[in-house]
């Protein structure tokens, strides 16, 4: 049996969608569409996408606990260091890089507004 190609795109529930959208943008991604309520401007919905990572971000219908994100992104970059270098000049809290026998070339962690974990490792 011969499988289809699969695209995996997550979508996470944040408590705001626009500050979720600018917390990724220092990350390298790109709003490609978004979706707002009918009756004002708060952006409900976005689609993001940076090369060929893809991440959806949906409005929370209820508090959004820090505590409580289950989820682990992994962000495959070809440079760790310069990469956790350039997020730091963009205003991003990065933790230090570590060297574990996993990942001998490094990785760290991004933690966005909404409690998700990203953690950033070579590709």
């Amino acid at each position: 049996m011969t499988q289809a190609p699969v695209v995996l795109t997550p979508m996470a529930h944040v408590s705001d969608v626009a500050r979720s959208i600018a917390f990724y943008e220092r990350l390298g991604f790109v709003a490609e569409n978004t979706h707002k309520r009918p009756d004002s401007e708060e952006i409900i919905w976005a689609w993001l996408r940076s090369l060929r990572a893809q991440l959806m971000l949906a409005k929370a219908d209820a508090p959004v606990s820090r505590a409580a994100q289950g989820v682990l992104f992994y962000v495959y970059v070809p440079d760790v260091d310069g990469y956790r270098d350039q997020l730091i000049a963009a205003g991003v809290d990065a933790s230090e890089v570590t060297r574990p026998f996993y990942a001998p070339r490094g990785e760290f962690r991004v933690t966005d507004p909404d409690g998700y974990v990203l953690m950033v490792t070579h590709t």
